[in-house]
């Protein structure tokens, strides 16, 4: 019998109304787009109502805790896993968010980035295979090591960020390729760990990565670092390095 009663429960379906209080954003009442999460309480909203928020509050919107005196958007980071989740359980969301997306670049006439054509491509082809019953299976003789390149993908069909590496500082050389390209999901840090392997330097920890003369958490996104520090400001984003002991 407890057998029984354990399946039944695993077998259980929970309406979505039952968790939308955990997968909607506080501030506008809708599901989580782009989620992100203050990392002093893990409370999480929408990326761009939880940005507007903070431009004239230094608060959490939901606990009210102290985010930061004076730069409470660098201690908010993106929520890949829980962007995930929300997009598994509410039908139709992600497919609506990357046509709305499209849209709004074709409607200021700019060219759409090449991530949102993709998801876009990939749930097209996913959804009518669905829709038509159609699986594609695994290719027994295909190699290991093959296969699990092209599922990780190394973040190829991700949104791309031009950057402009400058170094400000004496005691550090100059890049000898300053300009690169890469994932929007990229983050601050990773760029530390590229410039210490570039420069040689023992440790990343001993860098500073700026942006409009601010330093940038190491948990930021470049995308967040885009929209928050190169708003309306013409592609590659520009930023600086240096060394920590630069600020003693």
């Amino acid at each position: 019998m407890a057998a029984i009663g354990n399946t039944e429960m695993l077998t259980r379906k929970i309406k979505l109304w039952d968790i939308n209080a955990h997968i909607t954003c506080r501030l506008c009442e809708g599901y989580l787009i782009d989620a992100t999460t203050v990392t002093e309480c893990l409370h999480t909203f929408c990326r761009s109502c939880l940005v507007k928020y903070l431009e004239e509050n230094n608060t959490c919107p939901t606990c009210r805790i102290v985010i930061h005196q004076s730069h409470p958007l660098q201690y908010i980071g993106h929520d890949r896993t829980m962007q995930d989740i929300v997009y598994k359980l509410v039908p139709g969301l992600q497919e609506a968010e990357m046509r709305k997306q499209r849209d709004f670049y074709q409607k200021l006439g700019m060219e759409v980035p090449g991530d949102i054509k993709g998801e876009l491509g990939n749930l097209k082809t996913h959804l009518d295979s669905q829709r038509n019953g159609d699986t594609k299976p695994d290719d027994p003789h295909k190699d290991p090591e093959d296969k699990a390149e092209e599922d990780n993908d190394y973040h190829r069909s991700d949104e791309q960020v031009s950057i402009c590496l400058e170094c400000n500082s004496s005691k550090l050389r100059g890049l000898k390729r300053k300009w690169i390209r890469c994932s929007a999901q990229a983050t601050v840090l990773h760029l530390k760990k590229f410039i210490a392997k570039k420069l040689n330097l023992t440790s990343f920890n001993e860098l500073d990565i700026l942006c409009n003369e601010e330093i940038l958490g190491k948990d930021h996104t470049l995308k967040f670092v885009v929209v928050t520090r190169w708003r309306f400001k013409k592609s590659p984003l520009l930023l600086h390095y240096r060394p920590k002991m630069d600020l003693l």
